[in-house]
């Protein structure tokens, strides 16, 4: 039987995990370079849900959130604030186009419920004095049905993702998820490996799915279509 703290460790790791994606291994640092990920690359590695017929109600619970995360993260305008209430910057050595400033209590209460007013990560640019707010991102078990989505921010508004069909390289060849020159690597969300028969045949380690999956939403978009969606740069497609 599954002891409690085992048990509270590997919610927490899986919990954490969608947060921790782009930073914490080299071939998910998708912003590190100055170019955008091909849309047709990025998508071997993409799982996005399909937007639904808009249905009566849907409307008004997405502004709804979209209200409730603006007013809960302007605080966090001031970059100082959300260091200070225990988010923390992911890489901030690494040049990136938007970084995830993430709050391990969040990710954990998001494993559970959903909260519009506890995202998992605020999302920044960077600016020459410090960080620029621009969203948030909330997370969801990878486990969820487009049903159990749905319930959370409507499918009829938002598209969620989940990064899939990853091959990490052989053991001891970290090295080999980063791109040499204008060869692009065969591992990792930017490798051109995509199926689990060629990643057996390189000698790599095939994950159908990757942790779970992610949301952004950007509550001061003037474009309406733009207010929920992945930002530009990170992985270069938009919301709707």
């Amino acid at each position: 039987m599954t002891s409690r703290p085992l048990l509270f460790a590997s919610i927490l790791v899986v919990s954490l995990a969608p947060a921790l994606l782009a930073q914490d291994m080299p071939a998910m640092d998708m912003s590190s370079s100055g170019e955008e990920m091909p849309m047709r690359q990025m998508m071997r590695h993409m799982t996005m849900t399909t937007l639904a017929p808009a249905r009566a109600g849907d409307a008004a619970r997405a502004a709804a959130i979209v209200d409730t995360v603006g007013r809960a993260i302007g605080k966090y305008r001031d970059y100082h604030v959300a260091l200070d209430e225990g988010f923390t910057i992911f890489h901030a050595e690494r040049s990136q186009k938007v970084y995830h400033f993430t709050s391990r209590s969040n990710a954990l209460a998001a494993y559970f419920t959903f909260d519009p007013s506890r995202p998992t990560s605020l999302l920044y640019r960077k600016t020459s004095d410090g960080y620029e707010l621009v969203g948030a991102m909330f997370t969801a078990p990878k486990r969820f049905t487009p049903e159990q989505l749905d319930a959370r921010v409507p499918l009829s508004v938002a598209e969620w993702h989940m990064h899939t069909n990853l091959c990490l390289p052989p053991a001891g060849q970290s090295q080999a998820m980063l791109p040499s020159g204008n060869v692009p690597s065969r591992f990792g969300l930017r490798g051109t490996i995509s199926t689990r028969a060629a990643c057996s045949a390189a000698g790599g380690r095939f994950l159908p799915t990757v942790f779970g999956w992610m949301v952004h939403v950007s509550p001061w978009e003037k474009n309406p279509a733009l207010v929920w969606g992945t930002h530009k740069g990170e992985h270069a497609v938009r919301g709707r």
